[in-house]
């Protein structure tokens, strides 16, 4: 078992700690972006409130509900579709990423699911997530679809996987990618040697809007 990761059993037994769920939903599509590049595949994930992108789902108390359940009362607040998930659906358990050393997310396992659903059903979680959920424009900003394909200048996954996740969704979303075969390992490792090229960018035109607050400061 790879370092961090744990079995939903070991995991349980875990008394001390803090349960959180998540869920990658995706499904199947015919549709095309400008009607030439096919899409493939919707995913979901949601600009949280603290501006980073994430998977649905949040803290669950095993001692008061089973992991499903938990993570599909969170779908409800969250997308506003009480979406059944079950164990099948489950791909990995591990220790969330500490974010210094005296953190305490050490004591934070984070459970991770996938579920295919119709596309239809993704469409019905969209609506629902903008007009219904009781999260939406609090703990959630809004639902995103992860791009799957790349056009010309490295537009599309490349660009997308160049935003800032929480904690590891961002390898979640990878390891899913892969796994279910949803995207060639060649595909996404060309998006992902953009993306490393378009933070390095971005950095600069960080550095030149620091550089012009700090000008606007010294008139002010």
């Amino acid at each position: 078992m790879a370092s961090g990761q744990l079995s939903r059993e070991e995991a349980l037994a875990c008394s001390e700690c803090r349960h959180a769920c998540h869920v990658m939903l995706y499904s199947d599509t015919k549709t095309q972006l400008f009607g030439r590049i096919p899409i493939r595949h919707i995913i979901l994930m949601q600009m949280r409130f603290d501006g980073l992108l994430g998977f649905p789902g949040g803290l669950v108390n095993p001692a008061e509900e089973t992991l499903e359940a938990g993570l599909s009362r969170e779908l409800l607040e969250e997308v506003g579709v009480a979406l059944p998930v079950s164990v099948e659906d489950h791909v990995a358990t591990c220790f969330a990423p500490a974010s210094s050393p005296s953190s305490s997310s050490s004591r934070l396992i984070l459970h991770f699911y996938v579920k295919k659903i119709e596309e239809e059903q993704i469409r019905e979680v969209e609506r629902a997530a903008a007009s219904t959920a009781t999260d939406h424009g609090l703990e959630v900003l809004g639902m995103v679809r992860v791009p799957l394909y790349t056009m010309k200048g490295g537009g599309g996954l490349g660009l997308f996987m160049s935003h800032t996740f929480i904690g590891n969704a961002r390898s979640q979303l990878v390891d899913a990618l892969l796994r279910f075969n949803l995207i060639a390992p060649k595909d996404l490792h060309k998006a992902l040697t953009h993306s490393l090229k378009k933070h390095a960018h971005t950095a600069e035109d960080l550095k030149a809007a620091l550089a012009l607050t700090e000008a606007k400061r010294k008139w002010c």
